[in-house]
């Protein structure tokens, strides 16, 4: 299954645009080895299938004469597939080889001689030096999600071996190697079209691809591919839109992505890169949905706390307001202005914005009256984390600055607030907004993949998010070795 799911994305698909990609995933040849093992226990399935017809027939065998025989019940006892590889091939795809592959058979044989002699028994079938090799070319559908089927197909039987039990012994070698033969020639059309139908019977999984992906009722996310994969001898890197989309209206934003590239390195099994572009577009889309605003009244702030959103809490600082508005409640308004900015640094994530805050007085009628508009401009340090298959985040507020860009009651001294807004910042606006961070964004998959033992790091103009584990298994390239494997990093649930 993982096999199936990253080859979709090694895909030699023509594209020709030229759009940055928001979003890179590498997969190394560690990742393609545990791609391997898992590919092979899907073709010794697919191999321990085949259906070998019924063959009948007649052989003129001296000195008897004809000899009419029948062979049936043919069935697959035991397949091994010991030895077998998977390839990157720069510039070009994948190669899958087999090698030193066995298939036993089992079957039962019938001779009929001389009008009336009739004989009957078993017979075992050995094959065994079978090779295989195919490429795996890779289609887009209608939907933007990729197609798989093996192109350049070629098996190879070395040795043919019939053992047969039961009936006259004599028989066994007058029409052995024509038996070895018939069987030989039934297989070699066999075997490569069963592997490309255990290729192209995994393009359902493929359909799971989250080309669009919601995020919530605001926002839906696109993981479409914008350039075809590079292929290297050591990787797979290709790049996918990662751009945040409104639901239902895709409005690009006032800004592209720029070029950025993932670690050189490739001692991980898999490297996932998420740009600036990325979380900004998810900003903008969440400032256009008008999302990013706030009421805040006096119930949501703890009750310890001896800062209250009454006039009387504002009285030291705005004495008219006692003497216009005395006894009342008040509510704030926080709304971004403009698009928060997020940028990317070693080791440093940051969130700017730039907002509003409209206090109001609440009458007893329930009505608002407007008190003041204050500009208010934060700075906030952001923690980037990995959540199933989901990257999350919190903010931590670094600095606050406060201008009056309207006011109700005449001019007063904005400075003076910062201590009370500092507080309403800390303790209810950002952990609203750490709540709704901590859902998350869905990371491009298939199916119901997993990331586990992941590291992440922040590097200049993007996240980068390593599966750190080696593939299971990988000093072995037996397939045996395939069921005694560790629990692996990268899963299919």
């Amino acid at each position: 299954m993982f096999l199936c799911c990253w080859l979709a994305l090694t895909a030699l698909i023509p594209l020709t645009l030229s759009t940055n990609p928001g979003v890179k995933v590498k997969l190394t040849a560690k990742g393609l080895e545990y791609g391997r093992q898992l590919g092979m226990v899907s073709i010794q399935k697919k191999l321990k299938t085949i259906k070998v017809p019924d063959m009948s027939g007649k052989q003129r065998v001296s000195p008897i004469g004809k000899v009419k025989y029948s062979l049936t019940n043919i069935q697959i006892v035991d397949v091994g597939l010991p030895t077998s590889a998977l390839d990157l091939v720069p510039g070009t795809g994948v190669r899958l080889s087999i090698a030193k592959a066995f298939i036993n058979l089992h079957g039962n044989w019938r001779v009929k001689y001389l009008r009336v002699i009739k004989d009957s028994g078993s017979f075992d079938l050995k094959v065994s030096g079978l090779t295989v090799t195919t490429s795996i070319a890779i289609k887009s559908d209608e939907t933007g999600r990729p197609v798989v089927s093996t192109v350049n197909c070629v098996a190879k039987v070395g040795s043919v071996s019939v053992k047969f039990h039961g009936g006259a012994s004599w028989l066994y070698n007058l029409f052995k190697k024509f038996v070895e033969k018939a069987l030989r020639n039934a297989l070699d059309k066999k075997i490569c079209t069963l592997v490309g139908d255990a290729v192209t019977d995994l393009n359902p999984q493929l359909k799971t691809l989250n080309v669009v992906a919601k995020v919530d009722k605001y926002a839906e996310i696109e993981y479409s591919m914008v350039s075809a994969p590079a292929v290297t001898k050591a990787s797979i890197e290709f790049g996918m839109k990662g751009e945040f989309y409104n639901i239902g209206k895709h409005q690009e934003p006032p800004f592209t992505a720029a070029a950025f590239s993932l670690p050189p390195e490739t001692d991980r099994m898999l490297y996932i890169g998420l740009s600036a572009f990325t979380a900004n577009s998810a900003a903008y889309v969440y400032n256009t949905a008008g999302a990013l605003s706030l009421d805040i009244t006096d119930d949501m702030i703890p009750r310890g706390s001896p800062i209250r959103l009454n006039t009387r809490t504002f009285y030291v600082f705005l004495p008219q307001l006692a003497k216009r508005f005395p006894g009342l409640m008040m509510k704030l308004l926080v709304r971004t202005a403009k698009a928060p900015v997020v940028t990317f640094e070693p080791n440093k994530a940051t969130v700017e914005a730039s907002s509003t805050v409209t206090a109001y007085a609440i009458q007893p009628n329930a009505t608002l009256s407007p008190l003041f508009v204050l500009n208010m401009e934060t700075s906030a340090s952001a923690r980037v984390f990995v959540s199933g298959m989901r990257l999350a985040g919190a903010v931590n507020l670094n600095k606050m600055d406060l201008t009056l860009g309207k006011s109700y009651v005449g001019d007063f001294q904005v400075r003076t607030l910062n201590s009370i807004f500092q507080t309403v910042l800390k303790l209810v606006v950002i952990p609203i907004l750490n709540v709704q961070l901590a859902k998350g964004y869905p990371l491009p998959a298939l199916g119901k993949m997993n990331l586990v033992n992941t590291q992440l790091q922040v590097l200049k103009e993007h996240v980068s998010i390593m599966v750190v584990s080696e593939a299971p298994c990988s000093r072995s390239r037996s397939l045996g070795a395939v069921s005694q494997c560790p629990t692996v990093p990268l899963r299919e649930l």
